[in-house]
C-alpha cells in the first residue's frame, strides 16, 4: 500500500476504532461513575463540559454561531438523542442493570429506527421486517434473564432510551441543524442543560466529593465518549457508506458484554448470550436488507 492511501486510511481506521472501542466502553465507564455520581447529574455535566468546549473550539476556528432555527432543531435533537436516550441508560445503569445487559438493549436502536422510517414513507423489505420481528424477540428473551428479570424498571429505561434515540436518529435528517461538527457541539450544550435541569427536579445532590474513579470516570465520558467519539461518527457519516458508520451496532455489545465480565465482575446468563446473539443477527438482517437487498420503489419517477 503506498504512503498517500496509507495517510488516507489511517484516520478511518481512528474513527471506526473510536466508536467501536470508545463508545463500547462508555457502558462500563458510566456504572462506575454512577458509583459516584448521581445520574442525572453525571450525564448533564458529560455533556454540558463537551459542548462547551466543542463550541468555543469551533469557534475559534472560524465556525459561526447558529441561527436560532438551528437552535431549536439543535435542542430537540440534543433531547431526544442525549437527553433521554443517553440520560436513561444512565439512569438505568444507576438502579443496577449492568452495563452489558444495557449496551446489548441499545443494539436495538437500528431496529426501532426501521420502524420509524417506516412513518415518513420510506419502503423496507422483508428482510428488514424479519429483522425487526427476531429483534424483538431476542429483547423478549433479554428480559427472561436474571439480570433483567426482577429490574422491570430499568429495562422499560433503556428501552424508552433505545426508541428516542432511534427517533431522533430519524428527525434529524429531517430538520435544519448547524454545519458540521457545530451541530453535536449544540446539541450536547441544550441536552447538558435539559440534564441538569431534571437533575434539579429530581432532587439529585452530591452528599460527598466524588472518588478519584468517579471524577475519572466523568472526564473520560467528557473527552472520549462525547467529543473524540461524536467527532468520529460526525466524519464516518461523511466519508463512508451508512452501513459502516452504523456498524458500531454490532461491536459496541460485545466490547461493553466482555468489559464487563472482566472489570465489574459481571456475568451472563446461557438465555442472556443467546439473546445477545439474537439481537445482533437482527440488526444484520436490518442491515443487509438495507443496503444491499433494497425494496424496490414503487413509482419509477422517484428512483434516483
Amino acid at each position: 500500500m503506498s504512503l498517500p492511501a496509507l495517510r488516507s486510511l489511517l484516520p478511518l481506521i481512528a474513527a471506526l476504532f473510536a466508536l467501536y472501542f470508545i463508545w463500547g466502553s462508555t457502558y462500563l465507564v458510566i456504572r462506575v461513575g454512577v458509583e459516584s455520581w448521581p445520574p442525572l447529574m453525571m450525564a448533564g455535566l458529560r455533556f454540558l463540559t463537551a459542548g462547551i468546549v466543542m463550541f468555543i473550539f469551533l469557534l475559534l476556528r472560524g465556525h459561526s454561531v447558529p441561527a436560532l432555527r438551528e437552535w431549536l432543531a439543535a435542542g430537540m435533537i440534543g433531547i431526544l438523542l442525549l437527553a433521554v436516550g443517553n440520560g436513561l441508560v444512565t439512569v438505568a445503569e444507576h438502579l443496577d442493570v449492568p452495563s452489558g445487559i444495557a449496551a446489548v438493549m441499545v443494539a436495538t436502536v437500528p431496529l426501532f429506527t426501521l420502524c420509524f422510517s417506516r412513518m415518513w414513507g420510506m419502503p423496507n423489505s422483508r428482510l428488514e421486517w424479519a429483522g425487526v420481528a427476531i429483534g424483538l424477540f431476542g429483547i423478549v428473551l433479554l428480559n427472561t434473564g436474571s439480570n433483567l428479570n426482577g429490574n422491570p424498571w430499568g429495562a422499560l429505561l433503556i428501552l424508552m432510551a433505545s426508541l428516542s434515540w432511534a427517533f431522533g436518529s430519524v428527525l434529524s435528517a429531517r430538520v435544519t441543524l448547524p454545519k458540521g461538527l457545530m451541530a453535536g457541539a449544540a446539541e450536547m450544550l441544550i441536552a447538558g442543560v435539559a440534564l441538569l435541569i431534571a437533575s434539579s427536579l429530581a432532587g439529585e445532590r452530591l452528599h460527598e466529593v466524588p472518588s478519584p474513579a468517579g471524577f475519572a470516570a466523568l472526564a473520560y465520558l467528557v473527552v472520549f465518549g462525547s467529543m473524540i467519539a461524536v467527532s468520529a461518527y460526525m466524519f464516518l457519516l461523511k466519508t463512508v457508506r451508512p452501513a459502516i458508520a452504523t456498524s458500531y451496532a454490532y461491536v459496541n455489545p460485545v466490547v461493553a458484554v466482555l468489559l464487563g465480565i472482566g472489570f465489574a465482575g459481571e456475568s451472563l446468563s446461557p438465555v442472556e448470550w443467546l439473546a445477545l446473539g439474537v439481537i445482533l443477527g437482527a440488526v444484520l438482517l436490518v442491515t443487509l436488507g438495507r443496503f444491499v437487498f433494497k425494496p424496490a420503489l414503487k413509482d419509477p419517477d422517484a428512483a434516483e
